[in-house]
């Protein structure tokens, strides 16, 4: 079986730790939000964006060379649009592995838990 470079590119699990280092050293990425409007109202990572119809279709604009990070609660919704997004041709794709409940609990306690 022939696989593309896209198809076996290798979707990055980050830890909340390593997100906020990313994000701190000013590294330029899209952070992807998958959860729903509701979830983003109690708690949301600042510079991420939600991932309604408008911004799917800004993000496919985009070159495949342009590093996604992908959260939602625990990091399974995100690994599936991560992978979707592989599908699509992209190569710099990440996950937050705990999505945001990790997100919480080991960088910004004042993010609610939910």
């Amino acid at each position: 079986m022939n696989e593309t470079p896209e198809a076996s590119a290798v979707i990055q699990q980050l830890s909340a730790p390593e997100l906020k280092a990313l994000i701190d050293g000013g590294a330029s990425f899209e952070l992807v939000d998958v959860r729903t409007h509701e979830e983003r109202a109690v708690a949301r990572i600042e510079g991420s964006r939600l991932l309604d119809q408008e911004y799917h279709d800004a993000l496919l604009g985009l070159d495949r060379d342009t590093p996604l990070v992908f959260q939602c609660h625990h990091g399974i919704r995100s690994q599936h649009a991560a992978e979707y997004f592989r599908e699509q041709g992209f190569r710099r794709l990440s996950n937050l592995r705990g999505g945001i409940d990790a997100w919480s609990q080991l960088v910004d306690p004042s993010v609610a838990r939910y």
